[in-house]
C-alpha cells in the first residue's frame, strides 16, 4: 500500500464528511465504551487520498470502501466519521496518532512487521495482491517485464516488491497513486504496479488499460490505531466481525467492487478480475 513523505505531515490537509468537532478531554465526550476520541463527537480517521474506490473524492465527500467501514465503526461508538487526507507514512510510522491528528486509519494499509511495532491493527478486513497495470504491453508474467519501465509508489509493498524481484526492469519511483497512473497514460512507463483493487478498478473505468497480471503477494489489510489504544482496536475488531456474520461486509464489497466479497481462503483477486 501507498505512502508519501513524512516531512509533509505538518502540512495534512482535513477534508470532512462534517464540521470539525472541539477537542475531547472529559468523561462527557468518551465515547460508548470509554474510548475518547480526539475531536467531541467525532472518529476522525485518517485516510491518503486518491486510492479509488477505497478512499477518493467525489462530489465534495470523502467515499469509498474503507470509508464505509470506519462509518460502521463510528456508528457503533455513537460518533459521526470525519475523514482527515494525510501523507500515508504519517499513519504508517504512527505519527499521525501521536500527533492526535486522529483516532483511527483505514487506508487500505497492509499488514506488515514492520509496521506493526509502530501502530495496532485491527483483524484483516481485505485481502489483496500486487497487479501490473499495461496500456498497450502485453505482458503475460514477470519475466517479460524484463526491459520495461515500470511505476510504483513510494513506500509501498508494490515498491518493495519490484525493487526486490523485478530487477532487469527499470522502476521509476511516483509520490502517488494518481501520478503512476499518469505516467502510463502519458507513455512514460510501460506498466504500473500496485494493489489491485485500486488497478482493477482503474481499467474497469478507463478503457484501454488492462491488468496483465496479478502477482501473489497474500498481503492483508487492517485497520491501525495508535499504539495501545485496545478499546478502539476492541470495538472495532467487533464491528468487522459483525459486519461478516450478518452479510452487511458483503453489501458494502459489491457497492464498490461489484461483485459478492471472496470466500473465506480465496484471494480478492479472483473475484476483481
Amino acid at each position: 500500500m501507498k505512502a508519501l513523505p513524512i516531512a509533509a505531515a505538518l502540512a495534512a490537509v482535513v477534508l470532512t464528511l462534517s464540521a470539525c468537532g472541539g477537542s475531547a478531554s472529559d468523561k462527557d465526550s468518551q465515547s460508548a465504551d470509554g474510548f475518547t476520541p480526539i475531536n467531541e463527537g467525532k472518529l476522525t480517521n485518517c485516510t491518503h487520498l486518491s486510492y479509488q474506490p477505497f478512499e477518493y473524492e467525489k462530489g465534495g465527500e470523502i467515499v469509498g470502501f474503507d470509508v464505509d467501514i470506519v462509518a460502521k465503526v463510528a456508528e457503533k461508538l455513537g460518533l459521526e466519521q470525519e475523514v482527515v487526507d494525510t501523507p500515508f507514512e504519517t499513519i504508517t510510522t504512527g505519527a499521525a496518532f501521536n500527533q492526535k491528528t486522529c483516532d483511527i486509519s483505514a487506508a487500505g494499509t497492509t499488514i506488515t512487521d514492520e509496521r506493526k511495532g509502530k501502530v495496532d491493527f485491527s483483524d484483516s478486513y481485505f485481502d489483496a495482491n500486487q497487479a501490473v497495470l499495461v496500456k498497450d504491453k502485453k505482458p503475460a508474467s514477470e519475466a517479460d517485464l524484463k526491459g520495461m519501465k515500470i511505476a510504483v509508489q513510494q513506500g509501498t509493498t508494490g515498491e518493495m516488491y519490484a525493487n526486490e524481484n523485478i530487477k532487469d526492469a527499470t522502476n521509476t519511483t511516483y509520490e502517488d497513486l494518481p501520478l503512476s497512473l499518469e505516467a502510463l497514460k502519458n507513455g512514460q512507463v510501460d506498466a504500473v504496479i500496485n494493489d489491485n483493487g485500486v488497478l482493477y478498478d482503474y481499467a474497469k473505468q478507463n478503457s484501454g488499460f488492462n491488468v496483465a497480471f496479478d502477482i501473489a503477494t497474500g498481503e492483508h489489510y487492517g485497520i491501525a490505531v495508535k499504539k495501545g489504544n485496545a478499546e478502539l482496536l476492541k470495538t472495532t475488531n467487533e464491528v468487522l466481525a459483525q459486519l461478516k456474520s450478518d452479510g452487511t461486509y458483503n453489501e458494502i464489497y459489491k457497492k464498490w467492487f461489484g461483485v459478492d466479497a471472496p470466500t473465506a481462503g480465496a484471494s480478492a483477486a479472483a473475484t476483481d478480475k
